[in-house]
């Protein structure tokens, strides 16, 4: 059996942060949405339908009996449980969509299902980036459970201060914290493989920090907070997720955000989360093409992968940035940034692709990882398409 993940309709709905990748491959919690179904499921191996560009890095199923998937949500034990009882033929329909199928994907077709199951329950469902960070609490509560059942924590040194109950905290092997404080009454604290806390950091759960990740000197840190792998925070942040290599390591605040992959925040970049009028923050939506009401009071910046912002970059609350932007004049930019910007204001120049490759390069190379021709095309398919 394989594990077929779909973006149905919802690719568009999280742009900037799909323009490179597949639904199922953001993170949130502790895990990618592709990651916990592997777990939750026991099934390694997994495929996916998605925009074409992106169908040679993530590959499309083979033509076998498979599970596909809408991955945007986190099952209840009794929704986990008919997903495994799928027979053949049989699916869950959630809100008319729809959402999990045991089906042949030799001739795919959705006729192929001749019995539907409604789902009645209110799923836990993720519809928009804003969700990402809005419900990340309860996602990092729920990989921390199925992460760590039955398994014993690496022991907190002495030398940190400790509030709250110890079986909410979780060090994986590897890691090190040293005289920092950790208030695991506000939520749960996973500290991932190899991860780092440094002297004097202030924790207050939830937090998620991923697999050698690190948290800087003097680090003030909210719940609700996942550092993806491989990055490094700092400063002052609130209720914000990181995919993953990416760099906030100096001083500033970020809050209520979300920040893809290969991004860096220079020193000082501080993003809004609050209106002055403390009115509700407007968003850009790329699928009306147009600011829509989020309903939040507190929202700070989505940024799509490869972005980066110069030292003292001030950015507006209800900021978009999308992939490949590098943001470095003065003043607030605006709230919307497109793709491959060069310097972050409305009419700035695009940035010369083969530039942008060679950043991306070096970004890539710092944490040992090459970039491919097929990194390369994806990124040229959204200069010249988006």
């Amino acid at each position: 059996m394989q594990l077929v993940f779909s973006d149905a309709q919802y690719w568009e709905d999280f742009l900037p942060l799909t323009f490179t990748r597949p639904v199922a491959e953001m993170r949130m919690g502790i895990l990618t949405f592709s990651e916990r179904w592997k777990k939750l499921l026991e099934i390694d191996d997994a495929f996916y339908i998605t925009e074409n560009y992106l169908q040679d890095k993530y590959k499309k199923p083979e033509p076998k009996q498979s599970l596909f998937i809408v991955p945007n949500f986190f099952p209840s034990d009794e929704v986990l449980k008919q997903i495994k009882e799928l027979q053949p033929g049989e699916a869950l329909v959630y809100d008319n969509e729809v959402l999990v199928a045991n089906i042949n994907m030799e001739n795919f077709s959705l006729n192929q299902i001749n019995k539907m199951t409604d789902i009645h329950e209110k799923l836990f469902f993720i519809e928009k980036p804003t969700d990402i960070f809005s419900y990340n609490d309860k996602a990092i509560d729920f990989d921390f459970k199925l992460l760590t059942k039955g398994r014993a924590s690496q022991e907190l040194s002495s030398t940190n201060g400790f509030i709250g109950q110890k079986e909410n905290l979780f060090i994986e092997e590897g890691a090190t914290i040293e005289f920092s404080t950790l208030n695991c009454k506000t939520g749960k604290i996973y500290i991932g493989k190899n991860a780092e806390i440094m002297e004097g950091s202030n924790i207050r759960g939830s937090l998620a920090l991923c697999e050698d990740s690190k948290i800087n000197l003097g680090t003030k840190l909210y719940g609700g907070t996942t550092i993806g792998p491989h990055s490094k925070v700092g400063g002052e942040v609130n209720n914000i997720v990181i995919f993953g290599y990416s760099n906030k390591g100096h001083d500033g605040f970020v809050g209520n955000s979300v920040i893809g992959e290969w991004c860096n925040l220079g020193a000082d970049t501080n993003s809004s989360n609050l209106k002055n009028n403390y009115a509700s923050v407007k968003l850009w939506n790329y699928r009306k093409k147009r600011f829509l009401d989020t309903g939040l009071q507190f929202c700070g910046l989505i940024m799509g992968d490869h972005s980066k912002t110069a030292i003292n970059t001030q950015l507006n609350t209800g900021t978009v940035v999308g992939v490949a932007a590098n943001i470095f004049k003065s003043g607030f930019p605006p709230n919307l940034i497109d793709n491959f910007s060069w310097g972050g204001m409305k009419g700035d120049e695009k940035f010369k692709l083969e530039k942008s490759y060679e950043v991306a390069e070096k970004a890539m190379e710092r944490r040992k990882i090459a970039i491919t021709e097929t990194d390369k095309d994806i990124l040229k398919h959204i200069y010249n398409e988006f």
